[in-house]
């Protein structure tokens, strides 16, 4: 039997090692900008690697809230 309580607190522990639920979602939309870029199937698989070993961050092409 699954113990949804404990898989719940997983999932909630992961999240905010991330960052929390806005760095997630900023996570989410740097891969959705990996997989709609150009390149290989490779590069995109080696970027979005790349990008999830450092959550929260931006990639360097991406501008700043400021526009920049």
């Amino acid at each position: 039997m699954v113990n949804f309580k404990k898989l719940t607190d997983k999932a909630k522990q992961q999240v905010d090692k991330r960052g929390g639920p806005d760095a997630l979602k900023g996570d989410l939309e740097e891969l959705k900008g990996i997989a709609k870029g150009k390149g290989s199937a490779k590069d995109k698989a080696k970027a979005a690697g790349e990008a999830l070993k450092n959550p929260g961050a931006k990639r360097d092409d991406e501008p700043d809230a400021s526009g920049r």
